[in-house]
């Protein structure tokens, strides 16, 4: 995949990240619940003030804020550097990789603006309940999926 592609394919996950994030903000009441699929998905607008699955998101606001944002400013810089360093990766990996930069970098806006990210995305079953997420997360969620179907579709070929 050529530099302009993969950099796109970023850009369009930031941007879809933070138009449905202003959508919701826009649309929705901090913590209004709004059902689409009755007894499976919500659309919930949520603050996340922590990681993954609010990870620290109890932890000093002095603490959280900028240690989320140093990890994340370090990730965007790590990807770019290494995507530099690799132009000739294949497809998937590379797919990957700009899906990882695109959300990093949706949720670090938010970090930025906020202090914290935009959740909505709410699925359930039952008793069963998955944290609320974003679009930034899902596109994460999928590039390291990609990475790791090609490091494991390697390994079976090699």
């Amino acid at each position: 995949m050529n530099t302009v592609s993969f950099y796109v394919i970023a850009l369009t996950i930031t941007l879809l990240d933070q138009i449905s994030k202003f959508y919701v903000q826009g649309t929705l009441r901090l913590g209004q619940v709004v059902p689409v699929i009755p007894s499976f998905f919500n659309l919930t607008y949520v603050l996340n003030p922590g990681a993954a699955f609010g990870f620290l998101s109890g932890a000093p606001a002095a603490l959280r804020h900028p240690m989320f944002t140093a990890i994340s400013i370090f990730a965007v810089l790590f990807i770019i550097y290494y995507r530099a360093r690799h132009r000739q990766m294949r497809l998937l990996p590379s797919v990957g990789l700009a899906c990882i930069l695109g959300g990093a970098v949706g949720n670090l806006i938010d970090r930025l603006r906020l202090g914290m990210v935009v959740d909505f995305l709410d699925f359930y079953y039952r008793a069963y309940h998955w944290p609320a997420f974003n679009v930034a997360d899902s596109a994460i969620t999928v590039g390291v999926g990609l990475m790791i179907f090609e490091i494991l579709t390697e390994r079976e070929k090699g």
